[in-house]
């Protein structure tokens, strides 16, 4: 009597058991979040490659993306499905992806704030500090200075102690906004940053003394109200950052997900080469990128 074939693909559920033990589902935010595996798609034997395509959005150039390399799992930073759904239907692009995938037999996961409890924000803080390669690559050694989680955890799991969300940073000694304006724009290979600081500066805004900084990885919504003197996030609202000049702080965003993109690419991606067998191949998507672009009137290729 032949072998049963597996419903779902033995590879995949490598990938979800490994994902689960780097980023336990049991640190997402569950107030509001939606994490795990998303969609199980039927096992298709050797239709697909063992590999795996990372990505911040799944949208559906990242879609056609893993269907023409053929990879048999996409883990999506953000979850596609978000909110309880009442159909599947081909009129919403969203759900036309996840149909296609479906048939094609690739799966999706999404850590998201699990990954912001234990590893995301972590590295931001290393960017403002200088402490990993990412910082800014004149400076000859961490500047010196104390970490806390803004909201930690607290019943987390075994091994994950000191997990939570958001953290803080406290220089010992100030730091010139000009300066961490740099670390951040080298850390996280970007041409240009919004900045926004108390109108009462009106020059040597890059002089401004920063003693503390809150960090919030993609919306920054959690920094509102906290006594630091930076808020570096990926998004905060119109109100959120007059709120904060009018108390005297000021603000560094990169727009949403320009503060997770090279996490996924470099950490992410290195962790996961450690962790899992030499059967299998990881990518970085190549067309995933934040849906806003700086553009000057003068850029030819617009």
């Amino acid at each position: 009597m032949p072998a049963s074939i597996p419903r779902v693909s033995p590879f995949t559920q490598a990938v979800v058991q490994a994902m689960r033990k780097l980023y336990p589902e049991k640190l997402a935010d569950s107030s509001f979040d939606n994490t795990g595996l998303l969609l199980e798609a039927p096992y298709r034997q050797q239709h697909l490659k063992n590999s795996v395509l990372l990505t911040v959005d799944l949208t559906k150039a990242v879609a056609d993306e893993a269907i023409t390399r053929g990879d048999s799992v996409i883990i999506a930073y953000h979850p596609i499905i978000f909110r309880p759904l009442k159909s599947l239907t081909q009129a919403n692009s969203q759900q036309h992806s996840l149909l296609r995938l479906a048939q094609e037999g690739i799966s999706v996961y999404s850590p998201h704030t699990a990954v912001d409890a234990v590893g995301l924000n972590e590295w931001l803080a290393d960017i403002v500090t200088c402490s990993n390669k990412f910082g800014h690559p004149g400076a000859s050694k961490t500047t010196l200075h104390e970490r806390s989680v803004i909201t930690p955890i607290k019943d987390t799991v075994e091994g994950f102690e000191g997990a939570g969300y958001g953290k803080i940073v406290r220089f010992r000694t100030p730091q010139k906004l000009g300066e961490i304006i740099g670390r951040i724009s080298s850390g996280l290979v970007l041409p240009s940053l919004q900045v926004a600081v108390p109108q009462s500066v009106n020059a040597g805004k890059y002089q401004i003394k920063i003693s503390s900084i809150g960090i919030c990885a993609g919306s920054g919504g959690m920094l509102n109200g906290l006594d630091v003197d930076l808020l570096f996030a990926g998004e905060l609202s119109h109100h959120e950052a007059l709120a904060a000049i009018e108390q005297g702080k000021c603000v560094i965003t990169t727009f949403h997900s320009n503060t997770e993109r090279l996490y996924l690419m470099t950490t992410m991606q290195s962790t996961w080469e450690q962790g899992m067998t030499k059967d299998f191949q990881i990518y970085a998507s190549h067309v995933d990128r934040d849906p806003f672009e700086v553009v000057a009137s003068h850029r030819k290729e617009w």
